[in-house]
Parts: structure tokens; C-alpha cells; sequence
């Protein structure tokens, strides 16, 4: 059977098959092979939003986080998406990602005390090379 899919690299014993960010990542896909670059990140946004609804993933939308500093409640942190309450998802859509972006999406873990994330870059030409994992 021909397929045109690239081989997947096998995962080691110890590196669990993560189906949640594996799910947010093929909807990711779908929307950027429909969209393609060039778009701005709010239209990426709600295109993966709607993704989501039609593949019955729960998420919360421009989430409000508080960021406590020596006990004080800073205001002034959004999320782009949590996902099942598990995962951030941080869209950009610029040509690469700095550094400065996964730094960003890195503070937001700490903030929310979720394990996860993905910065997703819509940008890049190809979706694949666009996608980093964060985790704490």
C-alpha cells in the first residue's frame, strides 16, 4: 500500500504517546492545509476553534490568567486556547518563531500550573516545522 505520509520516527519506551496534543496538532494541520500561510493569527484562531467544535474537543477561548507576584495578583495574561483544560495552545503566525515566544508560552505554564503546551505557528510553510512542544 502506497502512502504519501512521511514515515513517523518511532517514540521511545519512555515517551509516552500523547493523544490529546497529537489531536490538537491534526486539527492544526487541517486547518493550515485548507488555509495555507499568510492569514492573520485571529483567523487562525477561530478556524481551529471551529476544527475543534466539529471534532467535539473541548477548549476555552482568550483565557484571563492572573500572575501572582509576591502575593499579589497581576492581571494582564491571555491564553489563546486551553484545551480540555489540559493544554495551551499559542497561535503565532509569523515567518519564525523566536525565542521570545516560547519563553512567553513557558511563563503561561507556570501560571496556570498546566504541564502542556504547543506554540503553533501558522506561518511556516509547512505546518509540521511550525509546531514545538512545551512542557514542564
Amino acid at each position: 500500500m502506497k502512502t504519501d505520509l512521511p514515515p513517523r520516527t518511532p517514540r521511545s519506551p519512555r515517551e509516552p504517546k500523547d493523544l490529546l496534543t497529537e489531536q490538537i496538532i491534526s486539527c492544526a494541520i487541517e486547518v493550515h492545509r485548507i488555509l495555507g500561510p499568510g492569514l492573520l493569527e485571529s483567523i487562525y484562531e477561530e478556524a481551529l476553534c471551529h476544527e475543534f467544535r466539529i471534532r467535539e474537543i473541548a477548549f476555552e477561548r482568550q483565557k484571563d490568567i492572573d500572575v501572582i507576584y509576591k502575593g499579589k495578583v497581576i492581571k494582564g495574561q491571555r491564553l489563546d486556547l486551553v484545551v480540555e483544560q489540559q493544554v495551551i495552545v499559542e497561535i503565532k503566525a509569523t515567518r519564525t518563531l523566536n525565542e521570545i515566544y516560547s519563553a512567553q508560552t513557558l511563563s503561561y505554564l507556570k501560571s496556570t500550573n498546566l504541564k502542556r503546551a504547543l506554540l503553533i505557528n501558522f506561518g511556516a510553510s509547512k505546518l509540521v516545522s511550525g509546531v514545538k512542544r512545551i512542557s514542564l
